[in-house]
Formats: C-alpha cells, structure tokens, sequence
C-alpha cells in the first residue's frame, strides 16, 4: 500500500500510518490504523481509505487446490517423508477447516479461530506453529503465483513450551548397563549405540554393516527408516529408506571402545542391516517397542527410545565434550540446537556446580 508504514508498538499492537499531505499551516497529517496483527492494521486502511480489496486477485481456487497444487509445485525438491508429513497436516487439520473455502475469502480472524480451536482441542502449540508455518507457505505461494492476499502476513503463531524430556538417572542408566553386559544382542546393540553414540532410532535401524569400518573404527550414518503414510490418502503406511534427517544429519562418527567389542561380537556380511541381522530392516517402532519391554522388566521407569540420545547428549556435557563436537556427532545444524534440545541438567549435578561457589576472601 502506498504511502505507508507499519510497525509494533510497545503496546503490543500494529499501527499501519497512511500520510495524508500536509495541512494548510504546511504541517504533515498522518492517520492510523491498528490491529492485533499486520495484516489486520493493513486491511483496515485499505477498506477505510476505499482502496479495493478487488486489487488483490480474485481466484476460483480453493484452499483445498491451492494445497495440491503447492504440494506438486515443490514434490521435487523435498523428500518424500517430509512429504507425507505436509500431506498429513493439510488433510487431517487444514483442508477440513479451510478446504472449500475460496483463498481469497480466507481472513486473518478465521486463522485466529483456528488457532485458538487447535489449543482447545489439546494440540500442543509447537504442533500447531508447525501447521500454520506449512499453510504460511502455501499462502506464500499463493501470493507469488496467483496475487492473493497473504494473510498469513503477520499472524502471531502461538509460543512453543519446551517439552520435557524425561531422562534415565545414573542409577537407572547403571541398572541398564548391567542388563546390556548380561543380554548381548542385538536389540541390545541398538540401544548402545543410541546411548554411547547418540543415533536416532531410524538411524540404527537402516544402519548396515558396510556402514561400519572396523579398521578405522568409525560409524557412517548414510540413511534412516522410517514409517510414512502412503500417498493415495488412505490409513496405510509404509516403510521408507530414505537419507537423513538433514544434510548435517549424513555423518562420521567414531566408534567408543564400550561399543567396539559387540558390533566385532555380531559382525554379519556388508549388505545386511544390523538389527535384523538379514538383507530386511527391523522397522524403528519394534525396536521402540523391545526397548519399552526391556525397561519393564528390569523395573526402570518408561522413557522413549530417542530420550537414550538425550542422555547421550546430557553425558558427553558432563564429560566436557565441547558443544561444537557433541552437535557434529549428534548431526545438529547448529550449536543452538544441541544446547536448547539436548542437554539437562541433573538436581545432582546443579547441587555440585553450585558447591563450587567460593565466599570471598
């Protein structure tokens, strides 16, 4: 819009300021509009100052079609598990809200419903910022391709909780150590592997024995297994083999002599994954579900199988691995998200750093 300017004020709302020319002292006239979000202090000055809305391209498309087509605009530059995850969003949440309506009739009070729907039904916020970050790039597209309104532009998206990760103690990690020592297995190979290497779960369940170079005694993660759905629409899913989870993700890490001496122990053939100990992967959520059976039987408290890569995480920090190491070995993007995801601090291990303080001499 011409001859404006929009910001946040400190009160939290936006003002879009229209200036009007001067008075007849010379003086400059501003007028303004405000709105919970940008969009909406926009859209007010539009309909006040009578510049159509019809400026914005009218379009017989449906958010429905707009999805699909967004979707095949960029199904060849993104894998097909990220795929099925953008699939899942926009038919189990966005396409039943927003499917049959007209993209340009969409407003930004319909999205804050939706929203405020979302929470009420007990979807957790960082779930929800996820749906609205996909629809903001469908929009996005929309906007590019078409001329329609983004009005997504300047929706507040609602703050992520940082979820807790339950984590076994040391003595619970002793008592499972123990349990490794006395049942060597493979099942039980996966599990130290996640817990004294920190792969994710997929990650050692696509892992094959020509992965491993016993000589140089380093681990190369190439590939992960995962369960996704299928893309006719249907309940029906499917195991996929695919690459990591990002390009930091494809990784070298070496192997820890508590590790070593049982994959020497189970060492198969190259083109076998190491699991299953055939030319079959063992899908991650059976290894979820002996990892569960195990913690049961030997009287520990039920975590998930990927909190074994958060102790790993939360260890190594203890052991004074330094940040940027711990992230390369964990196939993080940055430092950042090793810090904020990965590592938690013990009442134990805060009681002893807090001992350290020294009163002044």
């Amino acid at each position: 819009m011409n001859n404006g300017s929009v910001y946040k004020r400190k009160d939290g709302r936006w003002e879009f300021r229209i200036s009007l020319g001067k008075d007849e002292n010379g003086k400059r006239i501003f007028r303004s509009f405000y709105g919970k979000t940008r969009e909406e202090a926009e859209f007010k000055a539009v309909v006040s100052l009578d510049e159509k809305v019809e400026d914005y391209a009218k379009t017989d498309l449906t958010v429905k079609d707009l999805i699909v087509e967004w979707m095949l605009s960029i199904s060849a530059r993104i894998k097909e598990s990220t795929a099925a995850n953008y699939r899942m969003k926009a038919e189990k949440h966005l396409i039943p809200a927003f499917g049959d309506k007209y993209c340009f009739t969409i407003k930004a009070n319909d999205i804050h419903i939706f929203i405020e729907n979302k929470l009420k039904s007990g979807l957790s916020a960082r779930y929800i910022k996820d749906i609205i970050v996909l629809l903001k790039s469908v929009f996005k597209y929309a906007s590019r391709e078409y001329h329609i309104r983004n009005v997504l532009d300047g929706i507040t998206l609602p703050k992520k909780s940082k979820p807790e990760v339950k984590i076994l103690t040391n003595d619970e990690q002793k008592t499972l150590e123990r349990y490794i020592a006395e049942n060597q297995n493979l099942t039980t190979l996966g599990i130290s592997t996640s817990m004294y290497m920190g792969l994710r779960i997929g990650e050692f369940c696509a892992l094959k024995w020509s992965d491993i170079d016993f000589e140089k005694r380093i681990l190369t993660v190439n590939h992960t297994l995962q369960r996704i759905q299928t893309k006719n629409g249907s309940k029906r899913t499917k195991l996929v083999l695919s690459d990591p989870k990002s390009a930091s993700s494809k990784r070298e890490i070496p192997i820890p002599e508590c590790v070593i001496g049982m994959l020497k122990k189970f060492r198969n053939s190259g083109d076998t994954y190491v699991l299953s100990g055939s030319k079959k992967p063992t899908e991650p959520r059976t290894m979820e579900y002996r990892f569960s059976k195990i913690l049961n039987n030997v009287g520990l408290p039920s975590v998930h199988f990927h909190s074994l890569r958060h102790l790993f995480a939360t260890n190594c920090i203890a052991l004074g691995f330094d940040v940027k190491t711990l992230s390369e070995i964990l196939g993080h993007s940055s430092v950042e998200v090793t810090l904020s995801r990965y590592v938690h601090s013990s009442i134990d291990r805060k009681r002893a750093l807090m001992d350290l303080m020294k009163v002044a001499a």
